[in-house]
């Protein structure tokens, strides 16, 4: 393995853009990094930020951008489609989820005891910003591992790696946070060996973090169910 393609999603991320990128690029692998950078039409400057980033000319960074505000499955589906590492990250820009993590997440493939790597809030219990989501978060995974016959503890994770050539087989059609479980439905069905690794996390208080609403919840429910028995 040559290359780790880290997939950011961008929506109204000022404030934050710039220290991710530091973070991300500050990590040391035995890979290659690719960092792609997907807009989702933001309106609060963000976009400045990423032309600037352009042109600087970083050989490693490219910036795709949505002509219209879809949502996060949509702009992780357009970083998966522009992908070439062999392996396939996501990452949030707000800081949140420590990019340090990534040696350990990428080790289970690297050594092929693993197709997949999920980095767990849960693994160690509840960990500190999580409170209000804490139950939420818990029960669509207990739903999900029910439908799939997975065993994980935390499905609505950001931290998600997974090899590319997987990810270009999975047919994936969600616009918004459906495609969570959606990922994790279609990667059950096609066998794949996934394992957990618990990861660091600083959650933000709710009003500063774009947490998912209780209609996400109500669709991520729709979602689970579909996409078990649906493709």
């Amino acid at each position: 393995m040559e290359k780790l393609s880290i997939i950011i999603p961008v929506y109204n991320e000022l404030k934050t853009l710039n220290e991710i990128l530091d973070q991300v690029r500050a990590v040391e692998l035995r890979l290659e990094k690719e960092i792609i950078l997907v807009d989702d039409f933001s309106t609060d400057g963000t976009r400045d930020i990423l032309k600037q980033i352009e042109d600087l000319g970083d050989p490693l960074v490219r910036v795709f951008y949505h002509s219209v505000n879809r949502g996060k499955g949509a702009a992780l589906r357009t970083g998966f489609q522009n992908a070439t590492g062999d392996l396939t990250i996501i990452q949030d820009a707000d800081l949140e989820y420590d990019p340090q993590d990534y040696p350990k997440l990428i080790q289970p493939i690297i050594e092929n005891k693993a197709d997949v790597v999920y980095g767990s809030r849960f693994t160690d219990g509840m960990q500190k910003g999580l409170r209000i989501s804490y139950i939420a978060n818990r029960f669509l995974t207990f739903l999900s591992n029910l439908l799939t016959g997975l065993w994980i503890s935390d499905m609505e994770t950001c931290y998600k790696v997974i090899r590319t050539s997987i990810l270009k087989e999975i047919h994936l059609t969600s616009d918004r946070f459906g495609i969570e479980p959606e990922i994790t439905a279609k990667i059950a069905k096609r066998k794949c060996r996934l394992v957990e690794i618990p990861i660091n996390y600083r959650g933000r208080p709710f009003d500063e973090g774009k947490k998912i609403s209780w209609r996400d919840g109500v669709a991520a429910i729709f979602h689970i169910i579909r996409f078990r028995f649906m493709d």
